[in-house]
């Protein structure tokens, strides 16, 4: 029961938001788009049950957030800390039911992930994105992991930052319930569908999601690939 009157709340909180998006969206200011970011994000986490804890300072825009990934609801978490933060998603979440439309309403930016020059034209656009101020947020896994171990680090699109000389933010996340360091309630991974996992996240008690920021990292002669590793093994250590 507790589940059903969660999703039963749920369900006009994320209609609001995309009744905010379509409507009003366009006659905000960045600064009041990012605060009903924020608003809607830290609701969303809320109605679910779920705790947020953060540590570490929110940094000013013209800068890369890196990421571990283990949950579709990894997005809703990191836009409650540093709303201002632009997505690449894969391009598929576009066409996901209600759910494309507030993330395209938040300004991501989509990628095919199985075309390279798909890839090469999104690093142009992240590059732009920075030059022009703008927070950009990555996750360099390319999907959903368990948690505890890390998945290799893509670093194409660490590129734009390099380029750009743009620092880059790690965030660490790491979900948590009782008894359980890294949550299983919270994972999307496998054949799971995202019907099961929002009854799995919506149905668990004492669901929490730790959003830790680390100093910023200086991109000025760096190789991609050396970075890539360098950040995979900073926010490594902080899920240890």
């Amino acid at each position: 029961m507790n589940a059903v009157w969660r999703l039963a709340r749920l369900t006009p909180h994320v209609l609001h938001g995309l009744w905010i998006v379509r409507t009003a969206f366009d006659g905000m200011t960045p600064a009041q788009r990012h605060e009903r970011i924020q608003w809607w994000s830290k609701k969303t986490l809320s109605i679910l049950g779920i705790e947020l804890t953060v540590t570490g300072t929110a940094q000013p825009a013209g800068h890369l957030v890196v990421a571990n990934h283990v949950s579709w609801l990894d997005i809703a978490a990191v836009h409650a800390v540093l709303p201002q933060a632009r997505f690449v998603s894969k391009a598929d979440v576009k066409h996901w039911p209600v759910v494309g439309a507030l993330v395209t309403g938040a300004g991501t930016l989509y990628i095919e992930r199985t075309s390279k020059r798909d890839a090469l034209r999104v690093v142009h656009q992240t590059a732009e994105a920075l030059q022009a101020g703008d927070c950009v947020a990555v996750f360099p896994e390319g999907t959903t992991g368990a948690g505890p171990e890390l998945l290799p680090f893509h670093a194409n699109l660490l590129q734009a930052a390099v380029a750009t000389e743009s620092p880059v933010l790690p965030v660490v996340l790491r979900w948590y319930e009782p008894g359980e360091r890294f949550s299983t309630s919270a994972r999307f991974i496998g054949d799971m569908t995202l019907t099961q996992s929002l009854w799995a996240i919506a149905s668990a008690r004492g669901l929490g999601i730790d959003v830790q920021i680390l100093p910023a990292v200086q991109t000025a002669g760096q190789d991609r690939r050396a970075l890539g590793e360098a950040l995979r093994g900073l926010i490594a250590d902080k899920l240890n």
